[in-house]
């Protein structure tokens, strides 16, 4: 949506420290040379990340996503997306830092095996 397109950039530069690790770890192809793209529109959405290739969104959660209404908002835009077609993995922002390594290989698990 054109009118997001604003938000997208900032948000591109004021990503969380999380954001931008697995950022640099998904950058250029890196990840099974699927190609990510950051803060991406679907809808009236703002994803964290987004692969197209797979149709899957990728979502950095902190704790501002730990409140009962954060919790509510985040289940019902994953069955929008879901219902979209689309596969979410919510991915929070601890588990970039201390298993970066899982981290890739839960979203890699995703990818269909013939691409």
């Amino acid at each position: 949506m054109p009118n997001l397109r604003q938000e997208r950039s900032f948000l591109r530069c004021n990503m969380t420290p999380a954001e931008k690790e697995l950022w640099r770890l998904l950058r250029k192809h890196k990840l099974a040379g699927r190609k990510f793209r950051r803060q991406h529109s679907i809808g009236s959405y703002i994803v964290d990340f987004y692969c197209a290739a797979e149709k899957l969104v990728l979502e950095v959660d902190g704790s501002v996503h730990d409140t009962p209404d954060a919790i509510a908002n985040d289940l019902m835009r994953n069955e929008t997306l879901q219902h979209l077609g689309y596969k979410v993995i919510r991915i929070r922002n601890s588990e970039v830092f201390e298993h970066p390594e899982l981290v890739l290989q839960r979203i890699a698990s995703m990818f269909s095996k013939n691409y």
